[in-house]
């Protein structure tokens, strides 16, 4: 297996399972055991690194690992988009869209909102 594959293989697993109700249990499970442990260290400058370290650690990776998530699933969804306006009567104009400027986007956007305006107040009148 390449390293893409091996990466989107874990990255799909950990941002799976750190979606999970039990994650979110298991994390507040190790600040309640980390609060608690204060009196025992006498809230020492090495017990507030451990928790600061521990997340900032999990923080900046769980970034990468999300992030690439959502990029794979943003292009799947995109494709599948494009693949419906290919097989309708659709506008292909629209497939692509996604690399234009946002202010393109935003034009499109617009040109959208004023047909279905259009298309409203036409079958509006013929009532």
């Amino acid at each position: 297996m390449t390293f893409n594959g091996t990466f989107t293989k874990i990255a799909n697993t950990v941002a799976h399972a750190a979606g999970m109700p039990a994650a979110f249990i298991a994390c507040c499970l190790v600040v309640f055991v980390w609060a608690v442990s204060g009196p025992l260290f006498g809230f020492s400058d090495t017990w507030q690194l451990i928790i600061n370290t521990g997340t900032t650690i999990i923080t900046f990776l769980m970034v990468f690992l999300i992030q690439n998530t959502q990029n794979r699933d943003g292009a799947a969804l995109q494709t599948k988009l494009d693949e419906l306006i290919r097989v309708t009567a659709a506008s292909n104009k629209f497939i692509g869209i996604e690399h234009l400027t946002e202010q393109e986007v935003e034009e499109f956007r617009l040109r959208c909102e004023r047909a279905a305006k259009r298309k409203k107040n036409a079958l509006e009148n013929t009532r």
